[in-house]
Formats: C-alpha cells, structure tokens, sequence
C-alpha cells in the first residue's frame, strides 16, 4: 500500500495550469517534508516519472494578537513543483 503521507492536495490556479503545459504541477506538501520523500510519494500515488522537484516555503499571513495587541505570523505552508517526463499527465489536473 503506498504511502500519501507528504501529500495534501493538488494546487490548482491560473498560474499552475499555465505550468501544466511543461508538465509541471504544483502540490501542497508537509512542512517538514523533503524532496525525495516527495519525489517518492507522487511517482507511487499517480504512477508518473519524476524529474526534478522544487520546494517552496510561503509565509503565512501577520495576524494581530486581541490580548497584546502585538503582530502574530500566521501558519506557513510548502508548495512542491514536480516536474514530471514529458508525455505523461496527472489526471486530477486534467479538464479544470
């Protein structure tokens, strides 16, 4: 049984479909997730052949604490762009 543990959900924006035509897609990961793991994880969830894999780590947005009155970070988050062979496609990207 393969493991989706890194795995979150699929990103899908005007910008990551514009991606797709590279065969690129975009996924929110664990933070603490690395890119092998990554590699890993979408090559045996969607049977693809994985390139290369880059990593993003996004702030999240500054939130105001109501006791102090002081500015919070929010959460972060990570982006993966997988960068697949060419030819082969993701099919929860496909028709959206």
């Amino acid at each position: 049984m393969p493991n989706y543990q890194c795995l979150k959900k699929p990103i899908i924006s005007e910008k990551s479909s514009l991606l797709q035509d590279v065969s690129v897609y975009t996924f929110e990961v664990e933070i603490n997730s690395n890119k092998s793991q990554i590699k890993t994880n979408v090559e045996s969830a969607y049977g693809v052949d994985v390139i290369n894999v880059r990593t993003i780590i996004s702030k999240g947005p500054k939130k105001r604490n109501p006791k102090t009155g002081s500015w919070m970070n929010g959460k972060k988050s990570k982006k993966a762009l997988v960068k697949i062979k060419q030819g082969q496609t993701i099919n929860i990207f496909e028709g959206v």
